[in-house]
């Protein structure tokens, strides 16, 4: 471990935190009408009618379409692609911070709430599981409602999670999309998959009962609630039925492929929605003066950002705001959201020079009700995830990494760059590059002036950033260790957590490791103390929903699942078994980690069903309450010890 002096190139395992808490030529038609945008290919404008907006989308895709269907590589089948739901992969870091007694699931920046398979206003608690929703009391510990919004949901499948939202007496549950069978297309013609995302309203004050149904095409990419609002991104491609001749050059079947793109309507590219409630069912389509594109776009996908008051006793059609482009990232600081879409995703290998199509930003002003596009612009590379966006005083900071995906080359680097709102453009005012060279992003947190960032390939350095100056950002100090942190977290004080993974020299992974380093001088971070458990691995490193620190007990919780295995009648150890899943808790000290417990659920896998891994914890009035899809399990704080198990399955 060694202090890092001052530079301003040379990330390597970025740990990023800051303390406190394919685009084709434009389509030949005529000139749209510009609702603003940046010069060059991300000006977003508006169509001037239906036909011109099928004008386009026909001439866009048919620069576009290969023999295999319609993509950014021209031979990528749209509906054919595995759909993403959102991530994720948001608050001024009130990531779990206490509210009258309990806590939240973390989220990114203060008072913008994230979807999760749990939630809690102190008096309730909400879990959705396997299509199910049930309603715990926390002081009765009991379970006082349960709800099937759609029993053929299983477990977890591609989709992503159902998750929820909670306000008041309401809950807004989010499906993953499905696919809806649709009657078979002509002989000799693919039938498009048709992913509907839908979500459900339900009423919780007394028996819950669903009030409202809206359903859309497409998948769900994320979602963001302020107070009683609602925002939700929805992620839609074309219905366009391609041939599937068993001969034929792919000259023939691009051909034949732009025959079908020339054939298609306006309703083929428009999302349709349906919203069913009180016994009727009202069906409606975006409308065309609702939806933007860029100057340069494929025709391939739509994003569709949707706005809900849940305090209504109806969930109406979402006043829909669609771009013709397409989006996987969501980031909101609640009075603006922002959507970025990564192209090197659709990108099946960067260029030898770590070229790639970078990422494009698109900002929607939120503070007028309906969401309103308003600038937009776009950086080298990609990104890990929400975590690498962040607004502060008016500017943008986004982290990236430019060349190989996974680091394996030498044509990987990271930097950060400061966007800021010029017109209808995102400038870009500052940046600094040339960041941990070979070697990728693992995790990036920005703290009011201050970032972090973790690359790694084989060491994870820790690099503290200056932003106070938009225009002049620098690294100012770095450590370096072994191993890496995937997710940063503020501990107050001037100390950060990080979740990630022991590794050895070489940089192969020992198991898991929680790490709290002192950044309260950004010119020298060190690591203050390791808790290790070796061949662990936690969701923490991939999803920040499932770790939890509570500042009142300065208590961590998070899921540490390790290999399970089988023993004979005499003790020895055999064979693999199903991984063995808990919840780890540990009180951080001033100088370092001490164990407070380990919880485990009841294992349905002793009655011959599946596994089902301790996935949420929350706090409400005194108790540690851990979430399985098996139940809920409440466990005193003051003592570590159980006092009640819910079952909810």
């Amino acid at each position: 471990m060694t202090g890092g002096r001052s530079r301003t190139v040379g990330w390597a395992t970025v740990v990023a935190l800051t303390l406190a808490g394919c685009t084709a030529a434009p389509p030949a038609a005529p000139p749209p009408r510009d609702r603003g945008g940046p010069a060059g290919g991300l000006r977003l404008v508006a169509f001037d009618s239906c036909d011109a907006a099928l004008r386009q989308f026909r001439a866009a895709a048919r620069a576009t379409v290969g023999p295999w269907g319609v993509g950014p590589d021209g031979d990528a089948v749209p509906f054919a692609a595995a759909e993403r739901a959102g991530a994720p992969a948001a608050p001024k870091d009130a990531a779990s911070a206490p509210t009258a007694g309990f806590s939240g699931t973390t989220v990114h920046e203060a008072g913008v709430d994230e979807p999760d398979l749990v939630k809690t206003d102190g008096r309730r608690i909400v879990t959705v599981a396997r299509g199910v929703l049930s309603v715990v009391d926390p002081a009765s510990r009991r379970l006082t409602g349960r709800l099937a919004i759609d029993p053929t949901v299983g477990e977890r499948f591609a989709g992503g999670d159902t998750s929820l939202l909670l306000h008041g007496d309401r809950a807004l549950v989010l499906l993953p999309a499905r696919q809806v069978t649709k009657a078979a297309a002509p002989k000799g013609r693919l039938v498009p998959d048709a992913p509907q995302a839908r979500l459900v309203l339900v009423d919780l004050a007394g028996a819950p009962r669903i009030l409202g149904d809206y359903r859309i095409d497409g998948s769900m990419v994320d979602a963001r609630q302020v107070g009683a609002t609602a925002r939700v991104v929805v992620r839609s491609t074309p219905r366009l039925a391609f041939p599937t001749p068993a001969r034929g050059t792919d000259a023939q079947r691009t051909a034949a492929n732009r025959a079908v793109v020339d054939r298609a309507t306006i309703d083929d590219w428009l999302p349709r929605y349906e919203v069913r409630a009180g016994g009727r069912t009202v069906a409606g389509r975006v409308d065309c003066d609702r939806v933007s594109r860029p100057a340069g776009f494929s025709g391939a996908a739509m994003v569709t950002v949707l706005s809900f008051d849940l305090g209504a006793s109806t969930l109406g059609t979402g006043d829909p705001v669609t771009v013709a482009a397409d989006g996987d990232t969501v980031y909101s600081n609640g009075s603006r959201l922002y959507l970025t879409n990564d192209q090197h995703r659709r990108m099946p290998v960067a260029s030898p020079g770590g070229a790639d199509g970078g990422t494009e930003i698109y900002q929607f002003d939120l503070t007028a009700g309906t969401p309103r596009h308003v600038a937009s612009g776009s950086v080298p590379g990609w990104l890990i995830n929400q975590y690498a966006l962040s607004e502060w005083n008016g500017h943008l900071r986004v982290a990236t990494t430019t060349g190989d995906r996974w680091g394996r080359g030498g044509g990987s680097a990271s930097g950060v760059y400061v966007l800021r709102p010029d017109g209808p453009r995102l400038t870009r005012v500052g940046q600094v590059t040339g960041l941990g060279r070979g070697e990728r992003i693992f995790a990036v947190r920005f703290l009011g002036p201050t970032g972090y960032a973790v690359t790694f390939r084989q060491t994870d350095p820790l690099y503290a950033v200056d932003l106070r100056d938009p225009a002049a950002p620098r690294v100012t100090g770095e450590l370096k260790i072994n191993g890496y942190s995937a997710y940063l977290h503020p501990a107050g004080d001037g100390r950060l957590l990080g979740v990630g993974q022991e590794a050895t020299d070489r940089g192969r992974a020992l198991g898991t490791q929680v790490s709290l380093f002192d950044v309260a001088d950004p010119a020298r971070p060190t690591r203050i103390a390791r808790h290790h458990v070796a061949q662990g691995w936690s969701d923490a490193e991939s999803d920040p929903h499932v770790f939890l620190y509570w500042a009142p007990e300065r208590l961590v919780v998070l899921p540490v699942n390790r290999p399970g295995v089988v023993t004979d009648r005499a003790g020895a150890e055999g064979r693999r078994g199903a991984p063995r899943s808990g919840m780890l808790a540990l009180r951080v000290g001033d100088g370092g980690f001490t164990v407070a417990g380990t919880i485990e659920h009841p294992s349905p896998l002793d009655d011959g069903g599946e596994w089902t891994p301790v996935r949420r914890s929350l706090v409400v009035d005194g108790v540690l309450w851990t979430v399985s899809d098996a139940g809920l399990k409440a466990t005193a704080l003051a003592t570590m010890k159980a006092v009640a198990w819910v079952p909810t399955s």
